[in-house]
């Protein structure tokens, strides 16, 4: 029994000398060489780590191609687990937070990188700005610029020309935007403070001096000299925004419809967002220039045709132009239809901006809209809350069937 026993140990010990499966025998290596075989498993290991890091990004960046951001929050946050002091990966996260909504975790994500590297990478001071208010917003989104102006100024060094924007992590047009943020903060949120005017002219003249052709910043003073009721200048300033890119919708459209007329994204992405185009109907309102005001109008509507406010502000100009002097009824005419388009928006879209609503009531009994059309509209919305109430009953007694 005592020969089994030594037996059994003896094996014991050989196994333990042996190492884990998967780890290499150090038994018989000096303990120089058994520390350096350690340190090369150690580096293997890393280098594997590593690559799933790489891995999980490209599978990110799939999911971003593919616009699922939930899908890329999940493997970049896999990611940031097996790295968490990346950059990379923290500003990565921090944008598809931001999309989602989630902003409380992207804030978390963004002042994480913010800690661990506050002099480099601007991306998520702006993305900070957006995320705060007033002041707040005013640092993040000034200390993002100066780390942009400094890497635009390094650049030229740094790929050889500075008339390769492509290849360009900063560009003017990037500077530009960055600017207009501020000014825009100074125009709304922190219009009351003192010398806010200025300080929001002052962000606007540097937006274009990085961007003299900035849609946006153009936009941007004509913004601000129509509230200093500088009625001459701000329209110089809108006619010379729409100009920077109403030319060139227009050629692409003829282009796309020569060619494929299916291939929307083309002309999109050369548009100001829809939102500012909205904007920029209203300043052209503004301004008396209505039939500019209508072009713009009718191609977002082109792009979608349920949002009132569009409809609202067509109706708005062609009653405009029908108060003109010598003008015959069609403007009224366009007018009515417009803003009893607008109207029925309204109900179909259960839109809670009454002050809209009064003015279409408005506009429309001055104008004299048609009574036979008042009443068809009346009925037409007591038949959609009708089926509505059908709608609804029917849900609720398979619900309690």
């Amino acid at each position: 029994m005592g020969g089994q026993a030594k037996g059994k140990k003896g094996s014991k010990t050989r196994r333990k000398q042996k190492g884990k499966a998967g780890e290499p025998d150090l038994s018989g290596l000096s303990t120089h060489d058994r520390m350096k075989i350690k340190m090369q498993d150690k580096a293997r290991k890393k280098t594997a780590e590593m690559c799933s890091v790489e891995q999980l990004l490209e599978k990110t960046e799939d999911c971003l191609d593919n616009f699922n951001f939930e899908l890329a929050q999940m493997f970049c946050q896999r990611a940031l687990d097996m790295d968490p002091t990346n950059l990379e990966i923290l500003d990565m996260l921090g944008n598809i937070c931001m999309e989602l909504g989630n902003i409380e975790k992207a804030k978390q994500v963004l002042l994480k990188a913010v800690e661990l590297s506050p002099g480099t990478g601007h991306a998520k001071y702006m993305y900070l700005g957006q995320i705060h208010c007033k002041d707040e917003a005013i640092q993040y989104f000034s200390k993002g610029i100066e780390i942009m102006i400094s890497a635009h100024q390094t650049q030229p060094q740094l790929i050889g020309a500075s008339s390769c924007p492509d290849k360009m992590e900063v560009t003017s047009k990037d500077i530009s935007t960055a600017f207009c943020s501020v000014a825009e903060i100074y125009f709304t949120d922190l219009c009351m403070e003192e010398g806010a005017g200025e300080k929001c002219k002052e962000a606007i003249q540097k937006a274009l001096e990085h961007d003299p052709n900035s849609p946006e910043a153009l936009q941007m003073m004509a913004s601000y000299l129509f509230s200093m009721e500088q009625t001459q200048e701000g329209k110089e300033y809108i006619l010379k925004s729409v100009a920077s890119w109403l030319p060139s919708m227009q050629k692409k459209e003829e282009e796309l419809l020569n060619q494929d007329p299916c291939d929307v994204e083309l002309l999109e992405t050369a548009l100001p967002p829809y939102e500012s185009r909205i904007t920029t109907a209203k300043l052209l309102i503004e301004a008396e220039e209505f039939e500019l005001a209508t072009e713009v109008l009718e191609a977002l509507l082109e792009e979608d045709d349920e949002v009132i406010q569009v409809w609202y502000l067509l109706g708005w100009v062609c009653y405009l132009q029908a108060k003109a002097p010598d003008e015959d009824e069609a403007f009224k005419d366009s007018a009515r239809t417009y803003l009893r388009k607008a109207k029925k928006l309204y109900h179909k879209l259960k839109c809670d901006d009454s002050q809209l609503m009064e003015h279409i009531e408005q506009l429309l009994t001055e104008l004299g809209a048609d009574e036979t059309l008042q009443d068809s509209d009346a009925e037409e919305a007591a038949l959609e809350n009708i089926e509505d109430d059908f709608v609804q009953s029917s849900e609720d007694e398979a619900m309690d069937a």
